[in-house]
């Protein structure tokens, strides 16, 4: 049967091996659990990390740097989207 997971081997210095060890007791872990759940957090805090400066640099390109700018640049696309679906009037309907 093959193993659904990999073993790894890791070094800890002594205080963070003990941290880690007092955190696991204390949330009734294995030290696997515990280490598996700090990459899922690390993962998804990198992940936010690079949404966040990639949307910062778009906002400087469209001049976003505060609320206030949010809210105008909203009311221009919702302007500049309703003005291209208005259908224009045959100049015979009026």
């Amino acid at each position: 049967m093959m193993r659904t997971t990999k073993v790894v081997s890791i070094t800890l210095p002594p205080a963070l091996f003990e941290q880690a060890q007092a955190l696991a007791r204390e949330e009734n872990r294995t030290m696997s659990e515990l280490l598996r759940e700090a990459l899922r957090r690390y993962q998804r805090e990198r992940f936010f990390e690079k949404a966040r400066a990639h949307m910062e640099a778009v906002a400087d390109k469209v001049g976003v740097y505060s609320e206030e700018d949010v809210v105008r640049v909203i009311r221009e696309f919702r302007r500049e989207t309703a003005l291209a679906n208005e259908k224009p009037v045959p100049a015979n309907a009026q």
